[in-house]
């Protein structure tokens, strides 16, 4: 009897039947209409067809769903009875991911909700700074938060690693910076400034101002430029490979002002198999050993780069974007490396030896710019430590969170004793006045 309720219990059919939820309009599904493929292994193939909420599944399979996930029967059951989440099945290689990783990742939140999962990424939606905004959101909500910024070109999904494994004992926010994923595309100029303007109402809207923030790439840079601008918002950083003002290789700027962002909105007219294969290739370069990292994270990460050109308004904010980032000022009244001196957060840089992309010889010049930070050079990485070196990337991350949180309560635990002495000091006085009759601030 035991084998044969397992058995049943690995039937994909069975399995959808009895635990795929049917109504999660209370999610952010519940307004959209989206395909998605289940290909499982040694079954055939099933469509999950969501209409604003309403929730149906058949036998077969759809022309251009918006995603398609490759598992195993057993992972499937697992992850529709909440004993797996999404995220963790992605990073382990359980599920292999095309098309649409962002809704993937939105359908994963509403399996088995009665399910205790850390790791569970419920998406979410809120208005930043005017514009609709999408993030995901993991862990506790009244752990201390923690705010994951991605790099230019990615969405949120590019910081599943960290989401992961901070989610066990913080509030996790990972938002889609503007331009990006789920977050709408506005014609804005991207400059750091814009940008880290939207991250602060980003912080007001979903309550977290005072959070840890960690960026990488963009991420970092705008993360960096918040707590510039605005030390009270921050508790502190950890910057990854973060895109710092270029100090030479300026000989472009006057040429790069000349090419306005809407050049963008123009068709791209590259087949859609060659601009996968061209931002696969684009990706695996951004490793110091492409092949240590898994060919499903490429095609995943390379998808949703082709899901994102295709259209204008967001060709216009990755253009945009990496002209702000190349046109950021490194000195003067408003440049980079004559105002991060100020930083007060406490604040980690982890850079990728191997980095084609933000050379790691940028750490020299921050320890000299900020003697109290830390810069780590990772060895035999490239520009993204979060799934090149996920165990020393994250070892790092928790190592300076604990230092930061211990060194904040010892300041608080040494302000409440100045106040404390203070208090002392004043009762003598308050006493002589009363026993001397004093009417100080009275009329006699």
């Amino acid at each position: 009897m035991t084998s044969l309720r397992s058995t049943l219990s690995r039937d994909p059919e069975i399995c959808l039947s009895t635990h795929l939820p049917r109504d999660v309009t209370r999610s952010v599904l519940g307004h959209r209409r989206v395909t998605m493929v289940l290909d499982i292994t040694d079954h055939g193939k099933w469509t999950v067809r969501i209409d604003e909420g309403a929730v149906t599944h058949t036998r077969g399979t759809v022309a251009h769903p918006t995603c398609t996930v490759r598992t195993d029967a057993s992972t499937l059951c697992e992850l529709l009875t909440g004993r797996v989440s999404v995220v963790e099945a992605f990073l382990s290689g359980a599920i292999q991911v095309r098309g649409s990783m962002t809704t993937v990742l939105t359908i994963g939140g509403t399996l088995a909700p009665d399910a205790v999962l850390p790791t569970r990424a419920h998406a979410r939606e809120t208005s930043a700074y005017g514009i609709h905004t999408g993030y995901l959101e993991s862990g506790d909500p009244d752990k201390p938060p923690v705010v994951l910024l991605h790099g230019l070109g990615a969405n949120n999904s590019s910081m599943l690693p960290v989401l992961a494994d901070l989610a066990a004992d913080h509030r996790v926010l990972c938002p889609d910076i503007p331009g990006f994923g789920a977050t709408a595309a506005p014609a804005w100029r991207y400059t750091p400034d814009t940008l880290s303007r939207w991250l602060r109402a980003f912080l007001d809207a979903v309550d977290a101002r005072g959070a840890e923030l960690i960026g990488h790439s963009l991420g970092g840079r705008v993360a960096l430029e918040l707590a510039l601008r605005d030390p009270d918002a921050v508790a502190g950083l950890v910057l990854l490979c973060p895109a710092m003002a270029f100090r030479r290789r300026r000989r472009l700027t006057t040429l790069a002002r000349l090419f306005p962002p809407d050049l963008a909105r123009l068709p791209l007219a590259v087949p859609a198999p060659l601009l996968h294969t061209a931002a696969r290739t684009g990706l695996r370069a951004l490793f110091a050993d492409p092949d240590a990292v898994p060919r499903h994270w490429y095609e995943a990460a390379a998808d949703e780069w082709e899901l994102s050109l295709r259209h204008a308004t967001r060709r216009r904010a990755l253009w945009s974007a990496l002209l702000g980032l190349y046109l950021d000022e490194p000195f003067g009244e408003t440049g980079l490396w004559d105002r991060i001196a100020t930083l007060e957060r406490p604040a980690l840089f982890l850079w990728g030896a191997d980095d084609t992309l933000v050379p790691a010889a940028f750490a020299r010049h921050v320890t000299d710019a900020v003697p109290g930070s830390t810069s780590v050079i990772l060895p035999k990485c490239g520009h993204v430590p979060q799934f090149e070196q996920p165990e020393t990337t994250i070892r790092l991350i928790r190592e300076h969170l604990a230092t930061a949180t211990a060194d904040r309560r010892r300041a608080r635990r040494r302000q409440a004793a100045i106040s404390t002495a203070g208090s002392h000091h004043k009762a003598p006085e308050r006493n002589r006045r009363r026993a001397t009759g004093s009417n100080t601030g009275r009329t006699a």
